[in-house]
């Protein structure tokens, strides 16, 4: 069960935010219980009169240990620092969920046996061919997590009756009507940039520079032109696709597992609409003809709607989302971009015009099969990552080499010379397995190492799918960077020189658009001294990239008054841009996009409140620490 807990919180933010709690012990109030001195009985710790023995705290301190030492390998070693605030950090943490146990049982709450086997019954990774539970793949999980039944099933229960209380206590947990409109504003807000480039394709190329440039570029410039650091390194990989390796797959489970997805493999056909409806035939014929002649949407539901009609757009709507079967038959029979002729629909006429088609989706099992396999692997190696993880760990700390590991541990052996790029020696890209998020992370591990130091399993950020996967590096030898003669490199220095000369007209050309707005002239008058166009780029929030829009404009954009300029460059030319437009955001406008807003503020102000109560019933616990048994086990490891 521990695994499958430890799975949803291996995310990179949980890590930093894992850091964060054990540099300053504040989600729990860890300096307050640290203080509470008065355990003598070498127990870790008393609270609400229930002992939490040192075993326990050394089982949960290794956990996390682990856990840290994976995360960071080489660039984090567990120094006696370290290694106090996990302890610490682990018994806070013991010290909070004692007091919570001692609260559920103060309270009376138990989860019945039936709920307990509910609980079980629908956790994925005990499902066998069928869907449904398996006793085989349960015990399987029993003995590779290292626990009895009567253990798990007292987890389980222990876990659901806490949730029952915290259920109680973040239910009705809102965030203020205020605060979610002023949050969703800020977010949503949208800004609007004019904006003229000067391209480098535009400026005309300088005469050719002499040798002596050329060289005096070369002399300037020497780490532009040195061949690259390189490391001859081994290392293994553990991922979801070197363990997939050794995993068989039924068709029965490829069959299984292709019903529980059916969502993917049969959708129905879906439209994008317009629908106006007016009181009148002659009315829905005026609007119909006006939509007819591109008259924008707005103005069209304005009208609509001063005429006592209405107008709405339905985005990717199903048949069953309309609100008549003579609507729906309407909708789907209608070509795309067409608008209607007026037809009647009970008390009123309407019209309609389909923006989008989006077909629908029949897949069969055979046809979907090779997917439904490439999820069941994934999902059994997942069940076993862990605790292979843990084994790796374990037979490097007590000092089994990389090349002496287990050949059926599920890794993938790798040897070879890379640069700080993942390159090969050739310029090629080196074969590094796994997913495409292991990759930079292991190079960078790689060029933070250094020969002789000590090997560990290190966690690498998570794969688009949610995945785990592991990697251990050892750095073997270490090739310095060396400049690279002259005449290896004579004509990428001629082109280097010619690109700056280039650039640093382009740079006076910009500049001085953006001195003649910030002196008071328009925008659009400069661009017509310099003999550039302007352009009106698309509206853009604070968030989210919009094609159109470059990626070095989001932010200053935002910290811009209206009417203000700025000048970035990127790799066509460089820009100015003066802010043009605001656009607020109005929540009655998008009710779906702020009740979203809505639920994860509430969610976040769920979660404040958990975290508030748990800190109170800790405290009412009054739980004395034994602070030389914490020193006893940092000092031991």
């Amino acid at each position: 069960m521990l695994a499958i807990f430890r799975r949803y919180l291996n995310t990179w933010p949980a890590r930093l935010f894992f850091l964060v709690l054990v540099a300053s012990f504040g989600l729990w109030g860890v300096a307050d219980v640290i203080r509470n001195l008065g355990a003598g009985d070498g127990s870790a710790a008393t609270v609400a009169g229930r002992k939490i023995e040192m075993p326990e705290l050394q089982d949960a301190y290794r956990r996390q240990l682990a856990q840290v030492t994976r995360m960071f390998g080489t660039q984090v070693q567990p120094t006696p620092q370290i290694r106090r605030s996990v302890a610490e950090q682990s018994l806070a943490q013991l010290v909070t969920q004692a007091a919570l146990d001692a609260k559920v049982d103060e309270l009376g709450l138990t989860a019945p046996d039936d709920a307990v086997r509910a609980a079980v019954f629908v956790i994925p990774n005990f499902h066998g061919a069928g869907g449904t539970f398996s006793r085989p793949a349960f015990e399987a999980f029993l003995r590779n997590a290292g626990l009895t039944e009567q253990r798990f099933l007292s987890l389980m229960r222990t876990d659901l009756d806490a949730r029952q209380l915290m259920e109680a206590v973040r239910s009705g947990s809102e965030a203020p009507e205020i605060e979610t409109r002023a949050v969703f504003a800020f977010q949503q807000e949208k800004r609007v940039a004019d904006a003229v480039q000067v391209p480098f394709a535009a400026i005309p190329p300088p005469a050719a520079p002499t040798e002596a440039q050329l060289h005096r570029w070369y002399d300037n410039h020497p780490d532009d032109y040195r061949t690259p650091e390189l490391r001859r390194i081994k290392a293994v990989i553990l991922a979801p696709q070197t363990v997939a390796r050794d995993i068989d797959v039924s068709e029965d489970e490829m069959r299984a597992d292709y019903t529980q997805h059916q969502s993917l493999y049969q959708q129905p056909e879906r439209r994008s609409v317009q629908i106006v409806e007016a009181p009148t035939e002659a009315l829905a014929g005026t609007l119909a003809g006006r939509l007819s002649d591109g008259t924008d949407w707005d103005a069209v539901r304005k009208a609509a709607e001063a005429a006592g009609g209405s107008a709405v757009e339905l985005t990717d709507a199903t048949r069953i989302e309309f609100p008549s079967r003579a609507l729906a038959d309407s909708v789907f029979a209608a070509a795309a971009n067409v608008v209607s002729v007026p037809s009647q629909d009970g008390a009123s006429w309407g019209v309609v015009r389909v923006t989008k088609i989006a077909p629908g989706l029949s897949r069969s099992f055979d046809q979907a099969k090779d997917e439904a396999r490439a999820r069941v692997i994934a999902s059994k190696a997942a069940d076993v990552m862990d605790v292979r993880a843990n084994r790796i760990e374990g037979l490097l700390t007590g000092g089994t080499t990389l090349d002496d590991l287990p050949a059926d541990i599920g890794v993938a052996a790798v040897a070879g010379t890379l640069d700080a790029q993942g390159n090969t020696a050739a310029g090629e890209r080196a074969p590094i397995p796994g997913p495409a998020e292991l990759r930079p992370a292991f190079v960078q591990a790689a060029f933070q190492a250094k020969p002789g130091d000590a090997v560990h399993l290190v966690q690498a950020p998570n794969a688009a799918d949610g995945s785990q996967s592991y990697y251990a590096v050892a750095v073997e030898a270490i090739t310095p960077p060396a400049t690279r003669p002259y005449e290896e490199v004579a004509a990428s220095a001629e082109a280097d020189w010619t690109h700056d000369a280039l650039r640093h007209a382009a740079d006076e050309a910009a500049a001085k658009v953006l001195a003649a707005v910030k002196g008071g002239q328009s925008l659009a008058d400069a661009a017509v001294i310099a003999g550039l166009a302007v352009r009106r780029l698309p509206p853009v929030g604070r968030a989210a990239p919009v094609a159109g829009v470059p990626a070095q404009l989001i932010q200053p954009l935002f910290g811009m008054k209206q009417g203000e300029a700025t000048m970035f460059e990127d790799a066509d030319g460089f820009t100015v841009a003066v802010l043009a437009e605001i656009q607020t955001a109005n929540a009655d406008a998008d009710p779906v996009g702020y009740g979203q807003m809505r639920e994860a503020l509430n969610r976040a102000v769920g979660d404040d409140t958990e975290n508030v109560f748990a800190a109170a019933v800790r405290d009412r616990a009054r739980p004395k620490v034994n602070r030389a048994a914490i020193e006893s086990l940092v000092q031991a490891e």
